[in-house]
């Protein structure tokens, strides 16, 4: 751990490698240090982590999965070939110790003394998950012919019944087997909508440049273009527009208010 960190370390005169074989047993010291204290007695002081989440049998207190402790490691006996160890810690909020231990044949573990397991458990056939064959039931497939029979009979409709799941999770394992290329298209419509995103931003802010507006403007949906097409704008008439309009009006109206007799109408009716 030492050397990783590029430090240097103090050769006394008197040391021979020879002779002493490393710094440790110059100073009569075990690699761990603190932690060994207890080695003689087979006992090794580890980090470990509570498992599920218990109550302490001193304090009455919650402690969650998760919680770390310096617990006092030991082995005290084997299952088959696995070797089960027992882990005793102080509880951090009394002065109550805990004791767990290893079941391997469970894969679990289990509380000798100093707490409750705060139940969570469920049955494993309840979640669709593999249960191992008990260990009853493989004794009687060692010697009973005809129980072996009637266990495979079961074992192939419990197949034929996952099959269909089998192959769905195969497919979609082998669909992620390319991963590198799955990253690369990834990565590359991520591109692609980055740069859609950048022109959607440019030609907002360059609109709301033209309007002079200080808003947000929101993105354009396809109900917004639906809505649009249905309506038709006519921009009002210009100035120009409205006095050509004014004048011919002017120009087409009769001089004469509308039951006036005309002046010259009676004269030429007199020469006449």
């Amino acid at each position: 751990q030492g050397e990783r960190k590029g430090t240097n370390k103090y050769y006394p005169p008197d040391f021979d490698p020879a002779k002493h074989g490393s710094l440790n047993k110059y100073h009569h010291s075990h690699p761990l240090r603190e932690r060994a204290r207890k080695l003689s007695q087979g006992i090794l002081v580890i980090r470990f982590e509570m498992p599920f989440n218990i109550w302490c049998d001193g304090c009455q207190n919650h402690i969650g999965m998760g919680v770390r402790y310096n617990a006092e490691k030991k082995k005290v006996g084997n299952y088959y070939t696995t070797p089960v160890y027992r882990f005793r810690m102080k509880c951090h909020l009394c002065v109550n110790y805990i004791e767990l231990q290893t079941d391997p044949g469970n894969c679990d573990y289990v509380i000798v003394s100093g707490a409750r397991r705060k139940e969570e458990r469920w049955d494993p056939g309840d979640s669709a998950q593999v249960l191992p064959t008990a260990p009853e039931q493989r004794e009687r497939l060692a010697v009973d012919p005809m129980f072996r029979l009637e266990h495979g009979v079961t074992d192939r409709g419990v197949l034929e019944r996952a099959t269909p799941t089998l192959t769905r999770l195969q497919e979609a394992q082998d669909a992620w087997k390319d991963d590198f290329g799955l990253n690369s298209r990834l990565r590359r419509r991520f591109r692609e909508e980055k740069k859609t995103l950048r022109e959607e931003e440019e030609e907002a802010a360059a609109l709301r440049a033209r309007a002079g507006l200080s808003i947000p403007l929101l993105r354009e949906e396809e109900e917004d273009r639906r809505l649009a097409a249905l309506l038709t704008l006519r921009a009002p008439d210009s100035y120009e527009e409205k006095q050509r309009l004014k004048r011919s009006e002017i120009s087409q109206r009769s001089w004469f208010a509308p039951g006036t007799p005309r002046a010259g109408g009676g004269a030429l009716q007199k020469l006449a």
